[in-house]
């Protein structure tokens, strides 16, 4: 789901045209999207005395929202679940001040500083920096039961989940660099892992491909495709289907405990295409060692700039380092 996306130019026109800049809400710090990368970077444009406000987008708190426990995340000894860890930062950031609203941002518009913001194509904002937190979002094949299962034993992130299947047999999908590198790490924990890969080869790089292929505990199913995950409340296996050639495939069950779906991560920078800097996957560019994007005055943090760790403790990271250019830009470019 894109949760922060530019104004569609076909749409809306005349409530886009009703907005004058002599009404627009002025602030000093505007920070799109929420999550950990967002409230941390809000907690600290707050002390700082930026008087951030911050629209979170359509699901609150980001990704994190979607897990049941997070347990490696620093100062929670006992473990958290992802909604209420959210709310903490949330609640955290509001005690100093930061203005977290309900909302989506529609539109962009960087040409001059202060940039212009619009908000659910109807209301508009000048932010004399703005700080982009919005995210990532991760791919999954779009079955039915995935989505049943989703936090009972679904998952689309080994590292944060892979604890909780220690022992145990998991299922890994996709065959790319990420796919290997779950399927590695989650060897490490489990007693077994299969990789479910649709094509005859994986497309990892060399060095990945003969990590996993050498690895007794990892099972790779070539030209397999996944059919359905099973199980009651949690999950228990996964039906399969094995192409053979044409007209001849060949159903099979295996009995697993997880199922991680490795096949990549859209990051939702659809808000800042064509403005800022960005791969070709579209994440944004931002200088190394720092927040900043080609854009003076526009940040970016969290996943929707990290394409490798995509992590909560590095997005909050990310977060803190963007709040931190953002005063240290204005004190050097006041308006």
């Amino acid at each position: 789901m894109n949760l922060f996306k530019p104004l569609d130019p076909t749409e809306g026109s005349s409530a886009k045209k009703e907005l004058s800049i002599e009404n627009a809400e002025k602030v000093k710090t505007l920070i799109i999207g929420s999550g950990p990368a967002g409230y941390t970077a809000a907690i600290y444009a707050a002390r700082a005395g930026l008087s951030p406000v911050m629209y979170e987008g359509l699901q609150p708190g980001g990704q994190l929202t979607t897990t049941t426990e997070v347990e490696n995340y620093p100062g929670y000894p006992q473990g958290v679940t992802g909604p209420v860890m959210m709310e903490d930062f949330k609640a955290q950031a509001q005690r100093f001040g930061a203005d977290c609203r309900w909302g989506i941002a529609t539109s962009l518009d960087t040409t001059d500083r202060p940039f212009k913001v619009v908000v659910d194509e109807e209301k508009m904002i000048l932010a004399e920096t703005v700080i982009l937190a919005t995210g990532a979002t991760a791919k999954y094949l779009g079955l039915e039961s995935e989505q049943k299962f989703m936090g009972s034993g679904v998952s689309a992130c080994a590292t944060c989940d892979g604890f909780f299947y220690k022992n145990m047999d998991v299922a890994v999908v996709g065959g790319g660099d990420t796919a290997c590198e779950e399927a590695s790490y989650l060897a490490n924990i489990c007693s077994k892992v299969y990789m479910i890969v649709r094509k005859d080869y994986l497309r990892a790089s060399k060095a990945m491909q003969e990590r996993v292929l050498s690895n007794p505990k990892i099972e790779v199913l070539f030209e397999t495709n996944t059919l359905e995950v099973t199980g009651d409340t949690v999950v228990k296996g996964a039906k399969l289907v094995k192409n053979q050639g044409l007209a001849n495939e060949k159903e099979f069950t295996i009995d697993i405990s997880g199922f991680f779906v490795a096949i990549g991560h859209k990051p939702n920078s659809e808000l800042v295409e064509g403005v800022v800097d960005m791969d070709e996957i579209g994440y944004i560019k931002t200088i190394p060692g720092t927040s900043k994007t080609n854009i003076p005055g526009l940040f970016a943090c969290g996943d929707v700039q990290d394409p490798v760790y995509r992590q909560a403790i590095t997005a909050a990271g990310s977060g803190c380092q963007a709040a931190l250019d953002a005063e240290r830009f204005r004190n050097e470019f006041p308006l």
